[in-house]
Formats: C-alpha cells, sequence, structure tokens
C-alpha cells in the first residue's frame, strides 16, 4: 500500500506525479533539503533544523512568505507522519524547490516543497557494535563557499562517493575540499579523537552544518576532553585514536578503519552514551 506525502500543503499518494520537466529542482538541484528524526511524535533538534532551513532559504534568495515558518511545517509533518503510521520512530525528508523556468527566468522565487516520511527501524539507533569501515573518496573536491554548508539538492560530490563506498563494500566514504583537508562523509559529519581533543572540521572547511555536529559542539559536556573546531588533514586520521560520524537519524556512528587506519571506541561509546541521556530526556 502506498503511503503519503505532502506537496505544497496537499497530502497525495506517494506514487503520484508531482512535477515536470521544466522544474529547477529536478534541472539545475535549485533547492535544499532536511533530513529529521521524528520520536514519540516530536521532531529531534526541530530548532536546530528549522534555523538551518531558514538560513538557507534565506542564502538561496528565496521569498518566505509569512505563512512559511517551522510551525506551519511542524503542523504538517506531525500529520503527515500520524497518517502513514510513522510517529514512534521515523525518518522525515522536507525537500524545498524553485518552480519551473529557466537558468535566468524562474517563474518566481516562492519555495515549493515536498515533506516524506519512512520508517526507522528501532536497531538503528543502537551503538553499532560493528565499527565502520570507510575510505577517503579522491575524485571530487568540495568547494570552501557560502553554500558549502547548505543541505543542498545539488549533491554530485556526495552521490559519486556513496556508489563508490558501495561498489567497493564500504560503508560510508570521506570528501575532501579544494586545500585536501577532510570536509565530511556521504552522510555525517566527521571527528576524530586526538588525547584530550575531539576535533571536528569546521564551517571553514566546506563541511555541512549538521545538526548534530552542532548539538555536540554547543550541549554535549564531556569531562576532561575539549572539542575543537580545526582542519583535519589526511595524515591526522592517522595520528587519531578514534573517529566517529554524527548525524540526525542515528546520532553517532563509530569507525573502526579508514583505509589502512584502526580506531578504537571506548570515548566514541562514552559519547554515544550522552547524546541518548539527554535527547531521551528530551523526547519523553
Amino acid at each position: 500500500m502506498s503511503n503519503y506525502l505532502n506537496y505544497n500543503g496537499k497530502f497525495v499518494r506517494s506514487d503520484k506525479p508531482l512535477i515536470t520537466a521544466d522544474n529547477r529542482g529536478l534541472r539545475y538541484g535549485d533547492g535544499l533539503f532536511e533530513t529529521m528524526k521524528m520520536v514519540n511524535g516530536k521532531i529531534e533538534l526541530a530548532d536546530y533544523h528549522f534555523e538551518r532551513l531558514f538560513e538557507g532559504i534565506k542564502i538561496m534568495q528565496f521569498e518566505k512568505p509569512q505563512w512559511i515558518n517551522a510551525g506551519y511545517f511542524i503542523d504538517l509533518i506531525n500529520h503527515l507522519a500520524h497518517k502513514n503510521q510513522h510517529e514512534k520512530l521515523g525518518r522525515i525528508r522536507l525537500m524545498i524547490f524553485r518552480g519551473a523556468g529557466g537558468l535566468y527566468d524562474p517563474e518566481n522565487h516562492i519555495p515549493h516543497f515536498i515533506i516524506q516520511t519512512s520508517a526507522l527501524d528501532i536497531s538503528s539507533q543502537d551503538f553499532n557494535k560493528n565499527g565502520l569501515a570507510i575510505d577517503i573518496y579522491r575524485d571530487a573536491r568540495k568547494s570552501i563557499d557560502k553554500f558549502s554548508s547548505l543541505k543542498s539538492n545539488n549533491y554530485m560530490p556526495y552521490m559519486m562517493a556513496a556508489l563508490y563506498a558501495k561498489d567497493n563494500q564500504l560503508n560510508d566514504c570521506l570528501l575532501l575540499n579544494s586545500k585536501e583537508e577532510i570536509c565530511d562523509s556521504t552522510i555525517a559529519n566527521v571527528f576524530i579523537k586526538i588525547e584530550k581533543r575531539i576535533i571536528t572540521p569546521p564551517l571553514t572547511s566546506g563541511c555541512v552544518a549538521g545538526v548534530m555536529r552542532r548539538y555536540i559542539i554547543e550541549d554535549l559536556i564531556l569531562p576532561g576532553f575539549n572539542i575543537v573546531e580545526a582542519p583535519i588533514s589526511i595524515n591526522d586520521l592517522d595520528t587519531a585514536e578514534e573517529m566517529f560520524l554524527s548525524n540526525s537519524l542515528y546520532r553517532i556512528h563509530w569507525v573502526e578503519k579508514c583505509g589502512s587506519a584502526r580506531y578504537g571506541n571506548s570515548v566514541s561509546t562514552q559519547i554515544y552514551d550522552s547524546i541518548v541521556k539527554e535527547l531521551s530526556s528530551i523526547n519523553d
């Protein structure tokens, strides 16, 4: 049985055709998206998600009608999750895109949007006992500019890195920026542990401004450790004692190996437990 989605405020079957060949989101990747997690009927870290979304809408020069706000989208998401029975543990994807038009002449700058929900397996919320096997994808370099921190629909480097990971039996791949620094992975931000420092690339390294990344940096208390935003070189991966990836859906996953480097998970486990404890109190 087909689930439902929401297209520009209307609930429709998910298998219903929605756009034409002239759509700028299809033709040019002219848009951005948010991937969120719903737990027990609540969007986890909703404030952070919508702050990032509306900052991206501003940067991409969409018009923002007064009715487009966090409350409006949350109401639609709640209704859709209920309709699809994804309230207990669900994945939400909210995509914003411009309508039809050529490269220089869009019909207007009013955001169009699609909201989708899908079920998350409860086991995906456990700390991964088997560490990830990843590597560096070297066929692309992510630019560093005002758009690099957005979750843009223009996803070429990440898409090709994901295909490379699949073809090489890897769980994920890291991308480099134009300075040959570690940027992020195909679906997550990167953290490494070196001695008493937990290091993640700064936004000036071109990584996506991840919501879980922000939560770890701003809100997580880790006694005995300093969370540092600093560029990470390829050589730093050999020096690191641990590595983990973070995103909104699985929170963190520890990495066991990246190329020839091997990592432990004692501190990653502590970080995961701290995140779960703090966010569980919010979600209850």
